[in-house]
């Protein structure tokens, strides 16, 4: 667990939040993929953390936040990351969001631009996989409870990691396999619906926000061709490529770190 999570009372509930570097630093919210919690972040800290005040939570469903039962959408997942904010007394912040995360991250820059300085999304699409095979996943965990979770975690790591990162790094991809495996299935189900859900394609060209748009070069799940197709949707956004599959802030940490840092100081600048 993270040594520095609190449990943060807000409008919408409290939720499992860790605040790391100077209170007084610009704001950058870290969004979690689906089925991991505010620890997938800690390579990034160290470096995040010299410039901004990093705020990561565990996203509805997952850790130590609320599993309030489903379907979730991506806007009741948006909404909970303004409470956040509201909470912390935070009027605007940089966001950056992997997976889940990011899809909530393109939700915000639609929906809650005034509240984005900067928004990073990183493995992610307009549009993640098909309405069919997430509704699947969702009824497997709800009816096969923690096994169900089990045999997600067990099957992770191809969706997760390439096969090189997965031999040369068991203890990362074992940390990530019990993240998964100890999510509430619920709560996981839950988030699977808002997936299928979302569709944010056409609305993309209602993000002014100073975007980034970064995909690891051999993710399965959320592909550079859907990076590629987000940026052609975001006006002026950027495009970055790291050497990873789908969790690349874990599988090529100092690549992701150098270029969302790289994004965010350009923003800043601008």
């Amino acid at each position: 667990m993270s040594h520095s999570s609190i449990a943060l009372a807000t409008a919408r509930g409290t939720f499992r939040v860790a605040v790391d570097g100077d209170a007084a630093a610009p704001a950058l919210v870290l969004g979690n993929s689906l089925g991991t919690t505010l620890e997938m972040w800690e390579p990034q800290v160290p470096a995040f953390s010299q410039a901004f005040r990093v705020i990561r939570y565990d996203t509805r469903g997952h850790g130590g936040s609320p599993v309030t039962p489903g379907p979730y959408s991506f806007e009741e997942l948006g909404l909970d990351v303004l409470a956040i904010l509201d909470a912390l007394g935070v009027d605007k912040a940089s966001f950056c969001g992997i997976s889940m995360g990011g899809h909530t991250g393109l939700w915000l820059g639609v929906h809650a631009g005034h509240r984005l300085q900067a928004l990073a999304v990183c493995n992610s699409a307009a549009r993640i996989g098909a309405l069919g095979p997430w509704m699947e996943r969702a009824a497997m965990v709800r009816s096969a409870g923690a096994a169900g979770m089990r045999t997600l975690a067990d099957s992770a790591p191809g969706r997760w990691f390439t096969n090189e990162f997965a031999q040369a790094q068991p203890a990362v991809v074992h940390a990530a396999q019990e993240w998964i495996a100890g999510i509430e299935p619920e709560g996981y189900a839950a988030c699977c619906e808002a997936l299928g859900a979302s569709d944010l394609r056409n609305a993309l060209g209602r993000i002014t926000t100073p975007t980034l748009l970064l995909a690891g070069d051999a993710d399965p799940v959320t592909t550079v061709a859907d990076a590629q197709a987000m940026q052609a949707g975001i006006p002026g956004s950027k495009l970055a490529v790291v050497p990873a599959s789908h969790l690349s802030n874990l599988e090529a940490p100092q690549a992701f770190s150098a270029a969302v840092l790289g994004f965010l100081a350009g923003t800043a600048a601008a």
